[in-house]
């Protein structure tokens, strides 16, 4: 379902999100109200909930797809070179300059 690959992506965000505004409100009411420290562990709760499904997500993705892996006999089997399309001119032998002019 591609619809819910987006909202899939940003919840940990909207966790960390939550998390700022729930400290940010305890911040507010300042620590003389009874609620603020609620106020500020739930944040503190909520931005750690949404760094773990950060770092959870980002564990469980696959590293790609196996149309961009290299099969195991890539190296074996010669196919090394940088630039295939270029001719390779190490076989052009050198002439050196005799020094008579």
């Amino acid at each position: 379902m591609w619809q819910s690959t987006p909202i899939y992506e940003r919840v940990p965000l909207v966790w960390v999100l939550l998390g700022l505004l729930f400290n940010a409100s305890g911040l507010f009411l300042g620590f003389e109200f009874t609620l603020s420290f609620v106020y500020m562990m739930v944040g503190w709760f909520c931005c750690a909930l949404g760094v773990a499904l950060f770092v959870f997500r980002l564990r469980e993705r696959p590293r790609g797809s196996a149309s961009t892996r290299l099969s195991p006999k890539f190296i074996s089997e010669g196919m090394t070179a940088a630039t295939p399309g270029v001719p390779n001119n190490d076989h052009v032998p050198v002439t050196e300059p005799t020094g008579t002019d």
